[in-house]
């Protein structure tokens, strides 16, 4: 039997950095160049929440391949007050997105699934995370995790930005293009890679294949719930709140 690979953290590190620098690309025309145009503070809120967080994402496994564990951990202690706020942030963003809604409408029914599940996606990945803090691989795998639902606020607007071609070719909702289609399917794909690479270096099932699970039916969720009547009186209350 193989010995169990431990996480390549270099790697992990790269993989991050790009993910910033992508959020910086998508975020391009809409934020960093009218910083100061912005309607008001939940967008800089969210906004700063959001880049503390990537970078941390960066900095953890920096310290610990440079075996730095006890900084490490302290940083990791600083997320438990980032990772509420980034939630908060999020969700008064969205409350405030939606009051420009008179009526929410399917479109409406699928932007709060989008946001808000994606957020359980996201909370699901980091305390799984934190519940394997002391088991290095399990922790490092489940924090790499906490990436994929964040991918779609980068991939739309790099596409409307960049690649306007490809609306095209993606479903839509009341004549909505469904633009997140694709920002789910880059991230299954890179998950369902990952699942392979794990099952066949280290027979390991029990972290990016449950990923995997969380994120499909995330995905489901957004195409699909907006549908749904217990998905409209959720989506009615919030709006109403």
């Amino acid at each position: 039997m193989k010995p169990t690979q431990s996480i390549n953290y270099r790697y992990i590190i790269i993989f991050f950095i790009v993910f910033f620098l992508c959020a910086i690309v998508g975020f391009w025309n809409s934020y960093f160049t009218r910083i100061f145009d912005q309607e008001n503070y939940r967008m800089h809120t969210h906004g700063m929440a959001l880049i503390l967080w990537l970078v941390i994402l960066i900095i953890q496994p920096y310290l610990i391949r440079t075996k730095k564990v006890r900084l490490h951990r302290t940083l990791g202690k600083f997320s438990y007050l980032l990772v509420p706020i980034l939630v908060l942030t999020t969700l008064d963003l969205l409350k405030y997105s939606l009051s420009k809604f008179e009526q929410l409408g399917s479109t409406g029914y699928f932007f709060v699934a989008l946001v808000v599940n994606a957020l359980i996606a996201y909370l699901i990945f980091y305390g799984l995370a934190i519940y394997h803090k002391r088991k290095a691989n399990i922790h490092a795998r489940y924090m790499i995790c906490t990436a994929f639902p964040m991918f779609t606020p980068i991939t739309d607007r790099i596409i409307g930005n960049y690649i306007p071609s490809l609306i095209a070719y993606v479903p839509t909702i009341d004549r909505m293009p469904v633009v997140p289609v694709i920002g789910f399917l880059m991230a299954d794909l890179m998950l369902l890679g990952l699942c392979i690479w794990d099952v066949r270096s280290n027979k390991r099932w029990n972290v990016f294949p449950l990923a995997l699970l969380v994120l499909l039916f995330y995905h489901f969720s957004v195409l699909n719930f907006y549908k749904y009547p217990f998905w409209q009186s959720f989506c009615e209350w919030f709006h109403a709140v």
